[in-house]
């Protein structure tokens, strides 16, 4: 039984060196920037953080894939997490990273809802197919993005080819017990609302709940939860543990082009 819910959804105090890792990513991204045939901060909206970076491949691309960064819709932007479109960019994919709105300021149901107006307007500049990906909060909102209430526009869902969302929260109702939702705000309906494992999904388009094998045991968990309600009905989906990766190493195998994370974000 779970009494301390603050610990457990608490990353960095079980990760050794837990507090140099957001520099080592806003490094690794800087310098993937400098090297990156890219357009940035294209806006999508009128908020500050309502732009998004689109990094290109060599030649036309096959198609697109976005990624939507964590931070418990609390911290962090785009520009931590550049260097994640290298593999996918290297596959010949073109890669975009949006920023979004952060609680308090906004709510999670309207973080939803820009995370939709963003992939809508990045969708109109890259054809073909689309592959979403998102880590942790992020995993949040590529899954609410397939989910049947979906105000993504049809010709933009039927292009979704794949989703992973690696270590994603999806069933918010266990956070109103931490004390982080005093900056989210959530109550027993919007957290049903943001639920993807309370929602059925759209058919056809195959997903991955993908999470570190190290991560805590409440990630671990809500990576099956989906994988297992979204089997009952009847789409291609599986859950995976990826052996000594925990929370904040989880995402680096989308440096590599070889990686199975890029395989599974790419359908591939």
């Amino acid at each position: 039984m779970i009494t301390d819910w603050d610990d457990a959804y608490s990353n960095g105090a079980y990760i050794e060196h837990a507090e140099t890792y957001p520099k080592f990513w806003a490094d690794s991204a800087a310098h993937f920037r400098t090297t990156a045939r890219a357009e940035l901060d294209i806006v999508y909206g009128a908020g500050e953080r309502e732009r998004f970076d689109l990094f290109y491949p060599e030649g036309s691309p096959k198609g697109l894939a976005v990624f939507v960064h964590g931070g418990y819709w609390l911290a962090f932007d785009k520009s931590s997490w550049s260097h994640l479109a290298a593999g996918a960019v290297a596959q010949g994919y073109a890669v975009a990273l949006p920023s979004y709105p952060l609680a308090p300021q906004a709510a999670i149901p309207a973080i939803t809802q820009k995370i939709t107006q963003a992939i809508t307007q990045i969708a109109q500049l890259v054809k073909g197919s689309i592959h979403l990906a998102g880590h942790s909060a992020g995993g949040h909102l590529v899954t609410r993005m397939i989910c049947r209430d979906s105000t993504l526009p049809e010709a933009v869902q039927a292009r979704i080819k794949s989703v992973v969302s690696i270590s994603g929260l999806h069933d918010l109702r266990p956070l109103m017990r931490t004390a982080m939702n005093q900056k989210w705000q959530l109550t027993a309906e919007t957290a049903a609302q943001e639920s993807a494992a309370l929602h059925a999904p759209l058919a056809n388009i195959p997903v991955t709940c993908w999470v570190g094998a190290l991560e805590r045991p409440e990630f671990l968990r809500q990576n099956d939860l989906l994988a297992n309600i979204w089997t009952g009905f009847g789409i291609d989906i599986r859950a995976h543990r990826e052996a000594g990766r925990h929370h904040f190493d989880v995402v680096a195998d989308l440096v590599d082009v070889d990686s199975g994370l890029v395989s599974a974000w790419l359908g591939s």
